[in-house]
């Protein structure tokens, strides 16, 4: 069973995104919240596979509920929800370290993909925000190459998730195990002093892996 937080202040459009998840037999919303600092609470008591926050929520909005979560638990897999494709929320969300940043308009099968993707290392942001948000990443590509010590394979797997595509997807393409591709990815991730899968998604596009 996935569980599932899901903190979103209107109780219409939470309750509609609580069927369109459970619609999946394997999903369950085991949590639920206005505003971020519920979604926080409830963190502290119980154990979540994905937290799905609304951006702007009462009290305490999405990023900033994020940023408290990422601080306190770093291996949360969170999802930002919103439905202001904004380019300037959407960085701030990649620059926290979210898993994906997808619209409120979303259907169905988009809303599963996303949570799939983020449970396997993916990164998903939707179309309409990466015609948007891409633009922009290019624009601070660094002058200097990647850092000369990664390997051929480091340098491979690097491509991949500045794709956005998850540790199986990667794994397929590059003729790897799964285990092979985590394990290089931790040490790409000591090497570059980053600290998760976006920043090193952020580093491969600014330094023209992508």
């Amino acid at each position: 069973m996935i569980r599932i937080l899901l903190a979103e202040d209107q109780v219409m459009v939470r309750q509609g995104l609580k069927m369109m998840i459970e619609s999946d037999e394997e999903m369950k919303v085991t949590g639920e919240a206005s505003n971020g600092k519920e979604a926080i609470d409830l963190c502290e008591k119980q154990a979540f596979d994905i937290i799905i926050l609304d951006i702007r929520m009462p009290i305490m909005d999405g990023i900033e509920a994020a940023k408290v979560i990422q601080s306190r638990w770093s291996s949360a897999k969170i999802l930002i929800l919103t439905t202001f494709d904004d380019s300037e929320y959407v960085m701030e969300a990649l620059k926290i370290g979210v898993s994906g940043y997808i619209l409120k308009n979303a259907d169905t099968d988009s809303l599963i993909r996303s949570i799939r993707s983020a449970l396997n290392g993916g990164l998903t942001v939707e179309e309409q925000v990466a015609a948007k948000v891409m633009p922009l990443l290019l624009n601070q590509k660094e002058i200097k190459t990647a850092d000369p010590s990664l390997t051929p394979r480091e340098r491979a797997i690097l491509t991949c998730i500045g794709e956005g595509l998850s540790n199986y997807e990667t794994a397929y393409r590059l003729g790897l195990s799964v285990g092979t591709v985590k394990n290089n990815t931790s040490q790409i991730l000591h090497k570059l002093e980053l600290r998760d899968r976006t920043q090193l998604a952020i580093y491969a596009i600014r330094h023209n892996l992508v």
